[in-house]
């Protein structure tokens, strides 16, 4: 089945539909900056320095109390968006694809952004960064937007959230949403990379996609396990004990990855890789429009 076909277009108007009615008003709250300039609101006034824009002056203040001071506004801009995409060959391992998941999802959540005048970018990552499609804004792109994550394919060594957190911010964007859509796989882990992120002003929402093989690979006896990024090939006699540890483990990294993003309040979804695309943006949306 095609990634993005008829159906999939029909049911991303739907989500831009649903996103408009449930945060509308707080998106637009998130997105008020304070400049000079006509605005939408007034917000208060600064002291005139020589070289401003006489325009913005309050001359009636001016005429109460001989002060030269300029109005200032609240004005809205439009959002940036950055889709952060991991390409890594773990994406792609298990029954069902993460990574063609991940892709639906980039491509909802940019439709809802371009349908709303919002700039989005899209960069492709696994141990740095692979591809990027360059910002854009205006839902006629959207179909060079999905072409691009089309030709996406599962590629690197390993993920690395740290080394793409690095290349992404020293590109001197301006600050947005920056959403993670990941395995979260990181030998190193996922803290770094996003650290990164909040320290450089970047609003992070982290989407972590698992395969059914990733929380319970019901594996028992001699099995050969190949790791799907490196390649390393390893002989096991695994036991029950063995599939206990390993399931407990798997479980301790999802529940620290929601302390974590408690802690510096982080948006955070977690899904299972079979969860249809759109199931899982309307619970990213509804999520935000209650928080």
């Amino acid at each position: 089945m095609p990634l993005f076909n008829s159906d999939f277009l029909t049911r991303l108007e739907y989500l831009s539909l649903v996103s408009k009615k449930v945060f509308r008003g707080q998106m637009m709250a998130q997105r008020r900056t304070t400049a000079v300039g006509s605005g939408v609101e007034f917000a208060d006034h600064r002291q005139y320095y020589p070289g401003d824009d006489f325009r913005y002056l309050d001359w009636n203040l001016f005429a109460r109390h001989d002060e030269l001071l300029l109005k200032r506004f609240q004005e809205e801009e439009d959002l940036h968006v950055y889709l952060l995409l991991d390409c890594s060959r773990s994406m792609a391992a298990g029954d069902t694809s993460k990574f063609d998941l991940a892709r639906q999802v980039a491509a909802a959540l940019a439709y809802i952004a371009l349908a709303d005048l919002d700039r989005v970018s899209v960069f492709a990552f696994a141990d740095g960064l692979i591809d990027e499609f360059p910002l854009t804004r205006g839902k006629a792109r959207i179909l060079s937007l999905m072409q691009f994550l089309e030709k996406l394919q599962p590629a690197g060594a390993s993920t690395s959230l740290s080394e793409l957190a690095a290349q992404f911010v020293h590109r001197s964007h301006r600050r947005g949403l920056a959403v993670v859509l990941s395995d979260l796989f990181d030998p190193d882990g996922f803290q770094r990379g996003i650290d990164l992120l909040r320290y450089h002003r970047y609003e992070p929402h982290i989407v972590q996609l698992s395969s059914r093989r990733d929380t319970n690979p019901l594996l028992l006896g001699d099995v050969e396990l190949c790791d799907a990024e490196t390649g390393e090939v390893r002989n096991l006699v695994i036991t029950e004990k063995h599939q206990q540890a390993y399931q407990a483990r798997f479980a301790a990294f999802l529940a620290s990855l929601r302390e974590y993003c408690s802690k510096y309040g982080i948006g955070c979804t977690i899904a299972d890789a079979e969860m249809p695309f759109d199931e899982l943006v309307l619970g990213m949306i509804r999520s935000t429009g209650s928080g």
